[in-house]
């Protein structure tokens, strides 16, 4: 089994080894648990997401008004789409959520992070394009 967090709900679902996960829905509210799009993360979503999946959460670390952020942005829904559900990609609006931001003391934005049973594997500060993006969580994964 793995424990895979509904990125709409945070409830804790348990997908068989011999089913796609891809196609897997939330056993609380029915929605699909992978969509191909980053799911926005709020402070209480975020510590089901990061302690409680049984895959890498990966989070962009963003803001509005930050133009690499906006410029990163399609890059990172691209990856999204490409390596779901081996990753469950978030994004966290740092001006939203300033307690995330402080806890992993974000000091420049975008700031992508790879997180795994609540530890953090990998984190990038500054913009990717989709081939780095990917390339780079490939070696996190690896």
């Amino acid at each position: 089994m793995t424990h895979i967090v509904c990125p709409h709900c945070n409830a804790v679902n348990r997908v068989p080894a011999d089913k796609p996960a891809a196609q897997g829905k939330c056993g609380r509210c029915h929605r699909p648990l992978f969509d191909g799009h980053p799911a926005a993360a709020s402070l209480a979503g975020f510590d089901a997401q990061i302690h409680k999946s049984d895959i890498p959460v990966v989070v962009d670390f963003w803001a509005e008004w930050c133009g690499p952020c906006k410029a990163m942005a399609p890059h990172f829904e691209r990856a999204a789409s490409e390596l779901e559900p081996e990753f469950r990609f978030l994004k966290v609006d740092t001006e939203a959520e300033p307690e995330l931001a402080a806890r992993y003391q974000i000091r420049s934005i975008p700031t992508i992070m790879v997180l795994k049973h609540g530890a953090i594997v990998a984190q990038q500060a500054g913009a990717m394009d989709s081939g780095t993006l990917r390339n780079w969580l490939k070696q996190v994964a690896g």
